[in-house]
């Protein structure tokens, strides 16, 4: 009985290390080509752990001070941002609705909504880009090259998951507390804002993150439906790719730094993560 809890126990160490290692030794490859001059990479490169005592700062401070990548990364957290803000707020009203109001159809319209995560994204590709083009340049304004445009397109794919998610969450908590609020003389908003938001926080924190991470990580739209203004980080990298050849430390460093948000959001959310992914498990 002991051999068979410590050969398990060797088993699950042993997978969550390689785990890691898959996970880690691309980070950790992409941080030495970031700090490698071209000439050593196409040379003979050291990529020993040492790396960080010797940095090539041009492939940080060119893309950043002397190009637009500066300005991309700013674009991709004010798109990033408002876009989870925004799903957010949408997610748990829609969500309040479906699952605490007798809404005709609810099921119906919550099936509706999933709907449109089924299809690949390629498939919305061309109409949307006639659609920022080509229709609303008609009444004299435009979506495309715009945050306002990427932001409301981002909605478009993100809410439904994030619908999906919330609805777990939202039957998780009992509808008795509601009733005790509207008895005590509370109201819908009341029980919203000071019974569901509290209860569902760990919820709404995983969900914004995610929404956040795909928005982030998202690169066929803002590469299609973008040009100068709107440009993001993902489809900077792409710049680096020319007729002479490919920058790899400097696309390597923004890569690098492009990861730092996230890993910045994703701990201050930790906490929330296993609560959140879990609270909807099971019905109290």
């Amino acid at each position: 009985m002991k051999n068979k809890k410590l050969w398990k126990r060797i088993g699950t160490y042993t997978f969550w290390t390689v785990s890691s290692l898959v996970t880690l030794v691309p980070i950790y490859w992409l941080a030495l080509v970031s700090t490698r001059s071209r000439v050593e990479l196409f040379g003979s490169p050291d990529f020993s752990p040492t790396f960080l005592s010797r940095i090539h700062t041009p492939n940080f401070a060119r893309p950043f001070l002397n190009g637009s990548q500066g300005e991309y990364l700013v674009n991709s957290i004010i798109i990033a941002t408002s876009n989870a803000a925004l799903v957010i707020v949408l997610a748990v009203l829609a969500t309040y609705a479906l699952s605490r109001w007798n809404v005709p159809g609810s099921d119906s319209i919550f099936f509706w909504t999933i709907t449109n995560r089924m299809a690949p994204p390629a498939a919305f590709l061309l109409p949307l880009f006639l659609l920022f083009t080509s229709v609303f340049q008609l009444r004299d304004w435009t979506l495309y090259d715009t945050h306002i445009g990427l932001i409301l397109l981002y909605c478009v794919f993100n809410l439904p998951f994030a619908i999906w998610l919330m609805k777990g969450i939202m039957d998780g908590i009992p509808t008795e507390l509601d009733e005790a609020v509207l008895v005590d003389g509370g109201n819908l908003w009341i029980v919203l804002t000071r019974i569901i938001v509290p209860i569902a926080a760990p919820g709404i924190a995983i969900t914004g993150l995610l929404s956040w991470i795909f928005a982030w990580n998202e690169y066929l739209f803002a590469a299609t439906l973008t040009s100068t203004e709107a440009r993001t980080v993902t489809t900077g990298l792409a710049e680096f790719v020319t007729v002479t050849g490919t920058n790899w430390g400097e696309m390597a460093a923004v890569a690098l730094v492009s990861l730092l948000p996230a890993i910045l959001l994703l701990s201050l959310v930790q906490r929330y993560i296993v609560q959140g992914l879990t609270f909807g498990a099971v019905k109290g």
